[in-house]
């Protein structure tokens, strides 16, 4: 697990949003990172053992370290870890696999 220093549990992933840049606007006013929305893309830096089923079968989760995802703008839970953004998001709210 790249940067974190633990796994997420269940169906759960852990993403590394991709940066933001500073961006101009077309009036030449720079938007700083903070003002913009947040990324939407990111790469998953760990990945839970999957979901367990009522009869006990475990079912895994079928995204892998390193796949690049989409996944829609209020969705997972924040968290830092060594001054780096992490989000924890659920298998089902992931919308593309790059």
């Amino acid at each position: 697990m790249a940067g974190i220093t633990y796994g997420p549990l269940g169906n759960r992933v852990v993403v590394k949003p991709s940066e933001a840049a500073a961006e101009m606007s077309t009036g030449g006013i720079y938007i700083p990172d903070t003002a913009q929305e947040k990324p939407k893309e990111g790469e998953i830096v760990a990945v839970g053992p999957g979901r367990v089923t009522d009869s006990g079968e475990r079912i895994p989760v079928d995204l892998a370290v390193g796949d690049t995802v989409v996944y829609p703008q209020y969705v997972g839970t924040e968290f830092k870890e060594n001054g780096v953004e992490y989000l924890i998001i659920g298998e089902d709210d992931i919308l593309v696999v790059r």
